[in-house]
């Protein structure tokens, strides 16, 4: 069983380990592996735009390729003569969002799955030892979502021990409420995720996330870190951040009339509380999600200064360290990073997912 003393356990250097990450985007499975010793050989991704920030902070080689073009013989080939396979990854969540509720998404034959039934299909064709995926948690609901009992019943049907868990990422560290499953499947005995690290009591807060870094305006960055860098905002939005209390302040403080006409009634001044709203010092981030960097999508307002969150501190709510590159500092495309780090897996839960493994693999007698 899990304990603390196994927690910086390494992986012996003489045993030919291989980790392929699936759906990998900029790499934030990917990283928390690779700070926790495993070999990530290869990610792969159909966004070419993602390449650079894998490349670059973690070593390892990126394959720009859709998953339905990607075969049981391509991942035959990069696994080569490994002695322990290990295959992640994180299915693309579109399909399970609220827009598409009550819609044939949840049929079996809906073309939305696809990510998920080429995810089984590989795992069929090469049989690799250790299995994880990371997704939203309303996908456990089977009753709902038969794909998943589905995925379940055929790692089983393969000797697969099964495990998965609805998780709070802040209970493994994060610095950002935000609600994952997780996923572990091993051929060589149970396999499950590690207890949580932290409590209600200790947090990481957006303060101890943030507060570091140097204070910025709107469409500026930090010199010396081209990533601290805050949307540009509309004459009109900085009205509104300036209205807003800092420290968790919200819209219901403004004057009718910074408020959209949408939400001039009482009950939209309520919904307004969801968004245009600033981040509290002392609580962790909201949700960062692909529109992370708008300060009208959420609660993305600094609590502090009149702007909303930089690329960096969006980064640093993902648990991404703060050296990591999103894309090439000569040429950052803003929103396309927002994207990229918003739907990225949080670092720390990466390593969670990989010391859970390397305890696993331990106990195991593998490593």
């Amino acid at each position: 069983m899990y304990n603390k003393n196994m927690a910086t356990l390494r992986i012996s250097k003489n045993k030919k380990i291989k980790v392929v990450d699936l759906f990998c985007g900029i790499g934030g499975l990917t990283h928390g592996l690779v700070l926790e010793g495993l070999d990530v050989v290869a990610g792969v991704d159909n966004d070419e735009t993602c390449k650079y920030a894998f490349e670059k902070n973690n070593g390892s080689k990126f394959i720009c390729k859709d998953i339905v073009d990607f075969s049981s013989e391509d991942l035959k080939k990069i696994y080569n003569d490994a002695s322990i396979k290990v295959l992640v990854g994180c299915a693309p969540c579109q399909p399970f969002s609220a827009l598409n509720r009550n819609k044939s998404v949840y049929k079996s034959t809906d073309a939305n799955w696809t990510p998920l039934y080429r995810f089984m299909a590989l795992i069929k064709g090469t049989n690799p030892h250790i299995v994880s995926m990371e997704n939203v948690p309303d996908l456990s609901d089977e009753k709902k979502y038969p794909v998943f009992g589905e995925f379940i019943e055929n790692l089983k049907s393969l000797g697969y021990k099964v495990s998965y868990k609805k998780v709070d990422v802040s209970k493994y560290g994060v610095p950002q409420k935000r609600k994952r499953l997780v996923l572990l499947a091993s051929l060589f005995g149970e396999l499950e995720l590690i207890p949580e690290t932290h409590t209600e009591e200790n947090l990481v807060t957006v303060r101890k996330a943030i507060e570091q870094l140097p204070p910025i305006d709107d469409g500026e960055s930090d010199s010396d870190d081209k990533f601290h860098r805050a949307s540009k905002l509309s004459e009109l939005n900085k009205k509104r951040i300036k209205a807003t209390p800092k420290d968790g302040g919200s819209a219901k403080s403004w004057s009718k009339d910074l408020l959209p006409d949408c939400y001039k009634k009482e009950s939209g001044r309520t919904f307004m509380c969801s968004v245009y709203g600033r981040m509290k010092w002392d609580k962790p981030a909201p949700t960062m999600t692909a529109h992370c960097l708008s300060l009208g999508t959420g609660r993305y307002g600094h609590p502090s200064q009149n702007r909303a969150i930089s690329l960096r501190e969006a980064g640093l709510f993902q648990s991404f360290p703060a050296y990591y590159e999103f894309d090439d500092p000569k040429k950052i495309h803003i929103t396309k990073s927002a994207k990229h780090v918003g739907n990225a897996v949080p670092v720390l839960l990466g390593q969670a997912i990989a010391k859970s493994i390397k305890i696993h693999l331990h106990e195991c007698g593998k490593i």
